[in-house]
């Protein structure tokens, strides 16, 4: 979230601001707040990479029934993300203008930043949490009782030390990597973020190589938090951002497992590129002045055959695929790939 300074501090690198409220929805409610049918909503607005996790998250399994979720629209001021997507500009549920006012009602005085996504209390209408990267393993561990049939284990508890040690690099190199290049305030803090970013995707590049996904044959959560990052490279990263080495699309391992995602239920039935671009283009006015949203890249690209299945494993292993988006919930089929409206 921004404030009035901008997101770039002239002569210095970027630091993100980690401090989230880390208060946890348990199966067993200890801390307060008990998984329960109907009791929360999940708000996300579908440019932000961080939110779009949880979204492809609660879709993959299946947690349409258990939390209803919120749409913002692209774009925020200093204050707050705001649901102007929605008739009459508020939350049909929560009955918000901005996600601002369910964090006051957890604090009057929060002092931090308005983030997505964030878990909000229906009874009170107050945030539970906005911790992004402990709510997704959540969704996995916490909620199963909601689970759909079929749904696959995107935390297996075989692999999670070595799935923690991969998310942290994504995470650090790559999903942050690109904010280090954007928001560099100098030549020297950019030219070393620019080297750790494009060296950690040649690290992915090179174990996706002979493995079709991250930790093997099956999606895990590591595949869904390097995917939102590789949707946004092109449209917004390369440019915006000055991650400009290389396009995704110029990187044959990388761009193929990214269309293998791409073309599996969850993914990109929940990626909305024109969202995306107005985001990042208009509200870095400290980069993007003019505010101006570029036409391009053409999308169609992300529906071509990947011939990832050569590698072997399947995107479910013993599980299914999703059904259909929920009603409501549909990214529509002009703002998806190869969409005709594009800014």
């Amino acid at each position: 979230m921004s404030n009035d300074k901008g997101y770039v501090e002239p002569g210095k690198s970027f630091e993100r601001d980690s401090n989230y409220i880390e208060d946890r929805i348990l199966a067993d409610g200890s801390q307060g707040w008990p998984v329960e049918a109907d009791r929360y909503r999940l708000v996300v607005a579908r440019a932000c990479p961080w939110a779009n996790r949880a979204t492809i998250v609660r879709r993959l399994l299946g947690l349409e029934s258990a939390f209803s979720m919120g749409i913002t629209g692209p774009t925020h001021d200093e204050r707050s993300w705001t649901f102007d997507l929605d008739p009459g500009g508020r939350d049909p549920v929560l009955g918000y203008e901005r996600l601002q006012e369910a964090f006051f009602a957890r604090d009057p005085e929060y002092p931090r930043g308005i983030t997505v996504p964030a878990m909000v209390d229906l009874p009170t209408k107050a945030v539970v949490t906005n911790d992004f990267a402990q709510m997704t393993l959540d969704f996995s561990t916490e909620w199963t009782a909601f689970h759909r049939d079929g749904a696959p284990d995107l935390y297996p508890e075989a692999l999670r030390d070595e799935m923690d040690d991969v998310m942290k690099r994504v995470y650090t190199e790559i999903n942050n990597g690109v904010y280090r290049c954007g928001f560099a305030g100098d030549q020297e803090s950019y030219a070393s973020a620019y080297d750790r970013l494009f060296t950690a995707l040649d690290w992915v590049g090179e174990r996706l190589g002979t493995r079709r996904y991250l930790m093997g044959d099956t999606i895990t959560e590591a595949d869904v938090r390097l995917f939102t990052t590789l949707a946004r490279f092109d449209a917004v990263y390369h440019g915006h951002f000055k991650c400009n080495r290389q396009k995704l699309t110029e990187m044959p391992v990388l761009w193929a497992y990214a269309r293998d995602l791409f073309q599996t239920p969850g993914f990109g039935d929940t990626t909305d590129f024109p969202q995306i671009k107005r985001h990042y283009y208009i509200v870095h006015k400290d980069i993007n002045p003019t505010q101006v949203v570029p036409v391009g890249p053409d999308t169609s690209g992300w529906l071509t055959p990947h011939h990832r299945e050569e590698l072997g494993g399947s995107p479910f292993g013993d599980g299914t695929p999703p059904g259909p988006v929920a009603a409501g919930e549909e990214v529509p089929a002009s703002e998806g790939a190869g969409g005709a409206t594009s800014y």
